[in-house]
């Protein structure tokens, strides 16, 4: 698809979710809601890269000012992990007398990630570290089943 076919086909459903949420009417199309929108822009905009370890997967996720508190990690419908966080406003500074935002670039947004885990993982070994803005997530593989060995009847 053109990227000015996407970018068009985007701010229409950011517009009309935008519509939904703010005057309380839903656009005549039948279109996503607003919640799916921004879960679908936080998944866009969350890189994340994987890797396979012999024994464990590692998911590493770029969550830029966030502490440990604020990060959620969870596996959904059993195989689904679940990664999400929400980058908030200071309002230490906003607190304080007469100071004010001369420029406001960096903005509150939600990231969030969706895997689907293999059949071989075990979702009871899932650890999560995030240091320096990076979470990484290992997720423990179990291990390969024992090959069935022949069964003998007595005869």
């Amino acid at each position: 698809m053109d990227i000015r076919l996407m970018t068009l086909f985007f701010h229409h459903i950011l517009n009309a979710a935008y519509d939904e949420n703010t005057t309380g009417n839903k656009s005549n199309n039948a279109g996503p809601t607003g919640a799916y929108v921004r879960d679908a822009t936080a998944m866009a905009a969350t890189p994340a890269d994987v890797k396979e370890y012999p024994g464990s997967y590692v998911f590493i996720v770029d969550m830029p000012a966030l502490k440990s508190g604020d990060i959620k990690v969870q596996v959904e419908e059993d195989n689904v992990l679940v990664i999400s966080g929400e980058r908030k406003r200071d309002h230490d500074l906003e607190e304080k007398e007469g100071v004010k935002y001369v420029r406001m670039e960096r903005r509150m947004s939600k990231l969030m990630r969706k895997f689907a885990l293999p059949e071989n993982v075990d979702t009871n070994k899932i650890s999560a570290i995030c240091q320096d803005g990076v979470l990484m997530v290992t997720v423990e593989k179990l291990p390969p089943p024992e090959p069935k060995k022949p069964k003998t009847i007595q005869v």
